[in-house]
Parts: structure tokens; C-alpha cells; sequence
């Protein structure tokens, strides 16, 4: 896909782009969830912009931006996406500059444009089921990226922020499954404790697989409710022992750094958890799964629905 397609220049095709990835099937109406094409008729007609449909069931009137993260916006869809596609075709993400600087949009409008299209990206875990199964293998392991911006208070400091010695001292932990040759969860978490590390596997791994980590004791106990739990010794600068290793998430955590470092240079802790959305989006659709550039944007687009986000 070229960056001259009629969908990144015309408004018009954009939008029809986007009803077909939308509504594959037809309209359906945002408001009372009508499908009954008999039922929804298009506007046409000097007092009518293009676009515009209406459901007879409801009585009331749409477009194929109703209900999702596009509505109410003034950006012109074709531009919506184009910067669907920029940010879901760069491995490492794109910085708002420098998307402003490509739409030609202020860089206040490209930021928060790149958020609404992260939350479009956001996956919805329970629909698609845990990960891994009998025979599969799953990868955990947790890392520490950027300074906290409100340290967690301490019951023993009277309330005061809880001081901790080391490189992972007061830093955001994060945390992330992935399954060999399969998708990531990545999480954002206030501690990464076993309670919290036992909980996110429980809810995200099913206890069938066979599971790899490091020699972190976070796992140790939790590690003997699945099928098989292995672990390499980085302590010990032991990393591959035959098939065990953690490699494919440490490759995860990998290009995330990269990107946030390079890319994005700094980011709010509030809006971490969309970063992180971002990259486990690109990872779960990338180009050794055989997935395009366009169809990994096609799968953004299909995420608008449901999901609004205001600028405050």
C-alpha cells in the first residue's frame, strides 16, 4: 500500500474504505444495534452530506464514525487513515512531531489523534480466550521501564513513598506473557509481586501449557499449577538450555525499549498502558505471521467501535 492510495487522499474513499471494514455486511446501527438492511436507508441529496444514514427502527441518523473513537472529530477521514496506517506499519512507533509534520495537522491534534487510535488497538482479552494450551509453551517475565511519577506509599513510612534500593527502584514494573509463535499480553502494574504475577497468569495463560522463566521467585510457586514450569538462570549467565530460555519475550521487551527510547523519547505514566497496547498490537500481527502493513491497519480500523476517548 502506497501512501498516494486514494483512501490517504480522498475523504470520500476513506470513508468508504472504512464502511467496508466496518460494516462488511451492511450498516448497522450505532444507536439501537439494528442490522435489518431494510430497515436503514442512506441519505442522499444537497441537504444530506455524504455518508449519512438513517434507521427506521430508532428514527434516528448516522454516519460510520458514530460510536467509535473517529466521532465528533473534524479531522478529515483520509487522514484518520493515513496515521492509522503510519502508526500500525512502524515497527517502533511513530512520535506525534513527526506525524504532525506528515499530516499536516498541529502536534497537539497528532498526540492525541496517535491516542484514540491506541485505544483502538487496545485487544479484548476475555473475547479472545487465554493463551497457550496443552503443548504450548508460554514465556513470563517482567521488566522495569521509566521513573515512576507517584511513588507507592509504605504502611511501615506512615504513608510516606516506599524507598527501594537497586536499578529497579521506583520504576514502572511491567509485566508480559507471550506464547511461542503466538501472541503477547503486556501488563502495567502498580507491584510486581506474586499475588499480582499469579493473578495475570491465571487470568491470561491457560494452566495446560508449559511454562519458562527466569529464576525469579515470583513464579516459583505459580509455576507448579501449569503443566510444565522450566527456568534459566540469568544469575548464573545461563540463557538457552536446549529449548528453554526466555528469549522471545526479552526480544519483546527488546523493541518496546527501543521504540519508547527512540521513538516516543517520554511518555506519562497514565498513558503507559496505550504504549503497551500499541507494541502488543504490532508484535500480534506481524510480518513473520504473513500479515501486511494494510491488513494490520484494517485491524485497527475494525477496533474503532465501541470505544470513545475525550481529550481531557
Amino acid at each position: 500500500m502506497k501512501l498516494d492510495s486514494p483512501i490517504f487522499t480522498d475523504k470520500h474513499k476513506a470513508r468508504e474504505h472504512l464502511e467496508a471494514q466496518r460494516w462488511p455486511n451492511g450498516p448497522i446501527c450505532p444507536h439501537c444495534g439494528n442490522v435489518d438492511q431494510d430497515e436503514i436507508r442512506k441519505l442522499e441529496g444537497k441537504s444530506h452530506r455524504l455518508g449519512l444514514y438513517q434507521c427506521n427502527a430508532c428514527r434516528e441518523q448516522f454516519t460510520v464514525t458514530v460510536g467509535t473513537v473517529f466521532e465528533r472529530s473534524k479531522i478529515p477521514l483520509n487522514k484518520w487513515l493515513l496515521a492509522t496506517f503510519l502508526l500500525s506499519s512502524s515497527k517502533k512507533g511513530m512520535s506525534a512531531h513527526q506525524m504532525h509534520r506528515m499530516l499536516g495537522v498541529t502536534y497537539k491534534t497528532a498526540w492525541f489523534m496517535a491516542h484514540r487510535i491506541r485505544e483502538a488497538m487496545k485487544e479484548d482479552y476475555k473475547a479472545s480466550g487465554p493463551l497457550g494450551g496443552a503443548g504450548k509453551t508460554i514465556e513470563a517475565d517482567e521488566t522495569y521501564f521509566g521513573k515512576r511519577e507517584n511513588p507507592r506509599p509504605s504502611a511501615q513510612r506512615k504513608g510516606r513513598p516506599y524507598i527501594k534500593r537497586g536499578k529497579a527502584a521506583e520504576k514502572r514494573p511491567i509485566i508480559s506473557l507471550v506464547e511461542r509463535g503466538g501472541k503477547v499480553r503486556t501488563f502495567h502494574v502498580q507491584q510486581a509481586t506474586k499475588a499480582i504475577v499469579k493473578d495475570i497468569l491465571f487470568r491470561n495463560a491457560s494452566r495446560k501449557s508449559i511454562l519458562y522463566t527466569d529464576e525469579s521467585r515470583l513464579y516459583t510457586a505459580t509455576g507448579k499449577q501449569f503443566a510444565e514450569h522450566e527456568t534459566v538462570r540469568h544469575s548464573a549467565h545461563e540463557y538457552v538450555r536446549g529449548i528453554v530460555h526466555t528469549n522471545t519475550i526479552e526480544n519483546v521487551f527488546s523493541v518496546f525499549k527501543r521504540g519508547m527510547r527512540g521513538i516516543y523519547q517520554h511518555c506519562g505514566e497514565a498513558h503507559l498502558h496505550r504504549y503497551l497496547a500499541e507494541f502488543d498490537f504490532r508484535y500480534n500481527r506481524r510480518t513473520a505471521l504473513k500479515i501486511t502493513d494494510m491488513e494490520r491497519t484494517n485491524d485497527a480500523l475494525k477496533g474503532i467501535g465501541g470505544k470513545r476517548l475525550t481529550y481531557r
